[in-house]
């Protein structure tokens, strides 16, 4: 687990940017598995390319996009323990991997972002990918 202190600016970009934080598993279960519509997950992390690319990137997504996802949650790697292994569950076949984003529609998983797909790549990238999964989806 990471100090709290040091994680809660990073948890705050992505609440400030309309998120909703979820530690606890049944609720990350409940918002992905029982919400009508799309959810955006992230599983937010301390990493550069989190700081760099991830949360940037879906911020920009969220900003720019004409269509959104219904419900935008995030659950921080390493502290939110019960809700990353709920939401990393339902993820699979995609083996756990923080940062990463995963689009559900209707409890269905439809778009995935794995930290591979956002470790070294600019943030606006993140975010046209987001973007292009949104207008198919959302």
């Amino acid at each position: 687990m990471y100090p709290e202190d040091l994680i809660e600016p990073m948890r705050k970009e992505l609440i400030d940017a309309g998120f909703k934080e979820i530690r606890e598993s049944i609720l990350m279960e409940d918002v992905i598995s029982s919400a009508k519509g799309t959810t955006l997950v992230v599983i937010n992390s301390v990493c550069g390319c989190a700081a760099a690319a991830a949360r940037p990137g879906v911020r920009m997504a969220i900003q720019k996009s004409t269509n959104k996802p219904d419900n935008l949650v995030t659950a921080f790697a390493g502290n939110d323990k019960e809700s990353v292994d709920k939401a990393r569950e339902l993820m699979l076949p995609f083996p756990p991997s923080s940062p990463c984003m995963a689009l559900f529609k209707d409890g269905e998983l439809v778009h995935m972002l794995e930290r591979h797909h956002i470790e070294g790549r600019p943030a606006e990238m993140i975010s046209e990918n987001l973007t292009a999964a949104f207008s198919e989806h959302c």
